[in-house]
C-alpha cells in the first residue's frame, strides 16, 4: 500500500484529529487559518479550536487576484499562473504560522482548503439552459500538500454541484454537526462579502434545516470605499456610512432585481453584486450626484434589508436565536439596521458557542474534511445534497 494511503486510513481511525482549515473570501482581505482538534463525527463532532488567525494579503496580491477575479473576461495565462502561485502563498502562511505556534507540521493531519473563488456561476445567474451550476475556485491542493508535507483536502464546492447544488452555500454542514441544538430554534447568519444564513430547527428535523445565500454583505460596500478611498478597503466601524442619509429612491431602486424573486435556496456572487450594479442603479434613480456619505449609508441599509428580507420570508416566526459571524458583524451600523428590524428575535455570535466568529468558515471547512474522512452518513434531508466533499491531494 502506498505510504501516504496508508498514513490517510490511519488518519481516519484516529480517536482525534488535527485538522487545519483555511479560508479565504470574496473581499480578498487575508486567509483565515483555524487549527482544530476533532473526535467523532457526524452529530457526535466534538470540536476544539485549538489556535486561529488571519494573515492578512499584502496590495500585490489583492491586486493579482483583482486581475482574475469576478470578471467574464480575463488573461488565462494569468489565472493560470495564479492557481499554484495562491496554493504556495497559503502553504508559506501554514508553514509560518506552525513555527510560530511551536507546532511540527508531522503533528498534523489534514489541511482544508477552500482556496480562492474566481468566478460564482449558478445557472440562476448566468442563464444558459446548456449548462448548469458552475464554481471555480484555484490554489490547487497538491501544491499545498507538497510545500507543507500534509494530506490537502481541498475543491469542495464541485460535490455539492454535482450531487445537484449550486456549490454555496456550504456553511449548512458545518452549522447543524457544531450548531444545532435540541430545543433552540437559531439562525446561523453569516456576514461576508454574500450574506447568508443557516435554519436550524430546534427538532433537529434534518429535512426543515436549509442555508441560502441572500444578497450582498460586505461586497458592495468595500468596492465602493476602494473606489472612493484608495488604500481603504472597507468601511471600519461605517465611519463613512454614518455621516451620510439613506437615499431611499437609490435603495428601491437597488431592490428591485429579479434575484430577489426567486425561490430560497439560491446562490449569488460579486458576478452580480458590484459597482456596475450600484452605477446603473444610480442612473435609473437619477442619483448620480448624491454624496459618497449618502451612498455608503444606502449600500449599508440595502444589505441589512436585504438580509431582514430574506429572513422574514423564510422564517414565519421571531422566536429564533440569531448567531452571527463574518466581517460584517463588526459593522455596527448594518447589525442597528438588522436589529431594529428584528425586535422580537435575540442576537448573539457564535462567540456564545465556543467558535470565534471570525474563524467560523475555516472552522467549518475543517468540519467538512473531518466527515470527509470518517463521516458521510449524516442525511441533511431533500434541501441539502448529501456526500463527502474534497478532492484529496497526497504530499
Amino acid at each position: 500500500m502506498n505510504k501516504n494511503i496508508s498514513r490517510l486510513y490511519h488518519i481516519a481511525q484516529k480517536s482525534e484529529r488535527t485538522i487545519i482549515g483555511l479560508m479565504s473570501g470574496t473581499s480578498l482581505d487575508g486567509l483565515d487559518v483555524a487549527l482544530c482538534s476533532f473526535t467523532a463525527s457526524g452529530l457526535d463532532t466534538e470540536i476544539k479550536l485549538l489556535h486561529f488567525a488571519t494573515v492578512l494579503f499584502d496590495d500585490d496580491f489583492k491586486n493579482e487576484v483583482k486581475n482574475v477575479f469576478s470578471k467574464k473576461q480575463v488573461d488565462l495565462e494569468k489565472l493560470t499562473l495564479l492557481n499554484p502561485y495562491i496554493a504556495s502563498r497559503h502553504a508559506a502562511i501554514i508553514n509560518d504560522l506552525l513555527r510560530k505556534w511551536n507546532i511540527k507540521n508531522s503533528d498534523v493531519d489534514i489541511i482544508a482548503s477552500h482556496g480562492q473563488t474566481i468566478y460564482h456561476a449558478p445557472k440562476i445567474l448566468h442563464g444558459q439552459n446548456k449548462f448548469g451550476n458552475a464554481t471555480l475556485q484555484i490554489g490547487d491542493g497538491d501544491h499545498i500538500a507538497v510545500a507543507t508535507g500534509i494530506i490537502t483536502l481541498s475543491d469542495f464546492r464541485q460535490k455539492h454541484i454535482a450531487a445537484g447544488g449550486e456549490g454555496a452555500p456550504l456553511a449548512v454542514y458545518g452549522d447543524y454537526l457544531i450548531f444545532g441544538k435540541k430545543g433552540e430554534d437559531r439562525i446561523l447568519l453569516n456576514i461576508g462579502g454574500i450574506a447568508n444564513f443557516t435554519f436550524l430547527p430546534g427538532s433537529m428535523d434534518a429535512s426543515k434545516v436549509f442555508s441560502t445565500d441572500v444578497g450582498p454583505g460586505n461586497t458592495m460596500m468595500d468596492a465602493y470605499m476602494q473606489q472612493q478611498f484608495p488604500g481603504k478597503y472597507f468601511d471600519e466601524n461605517a465611519a463613512i456610512a454614518k455621516q451620510g442619509k439613506v437615499h431611499e429612491t437609490l435603495l428601491q431602486t437597488l431592490k428591485d432585481n429579479d434575484f430577489f424573486k426567486k425561490d430560497f435556496p439560491k446562490t449569488t456572487g460579486p458576478e452580480l453584486f458590484n459597482l456596475n450594479y450600484l452605477l446603473a442603479a444610480k442612473q435609473q434613480s437619477s442619483t448620480n450626484d448624491i454624496s459618497v456619505f449618502d451612498t455608503m449609508a444606502t449600500l449599508n441599509k440595502f444589505s441589512a434589508d436585504m438580509i431582514v428580507a430574506a429572513i422574514r420570508q423564510s422564517i414565519k416566526s421571531e422566536n429564533y436565536v440569531i448567531y452571527s459571524s463574518g466581517g460584517g458583524m463588526h459593522n455596527p451600523l448594518l447589525m442597528q439596521h438588522i436589529q431594529e428590524q428584528l425586535p422580537n428575535m435575540i442576537f448573539k455570535t457564535t462567540n456564545d458557542l465556543n467558535i470565534n466568529p471570525d474563524a467560523k468558515e475555516a472552522v467549518l471547512f475543517a468540519v467538512l474534511a473531518n466527515e470527509a474522512l470518517c463521516g458521510g452518513e449524516t442525511n441533511f434531508g431533500e434541501a441539502v445534497p448529501s456526500g463527502s466533499m474534497g478532492k484529496i491531494s497526497l504530499p
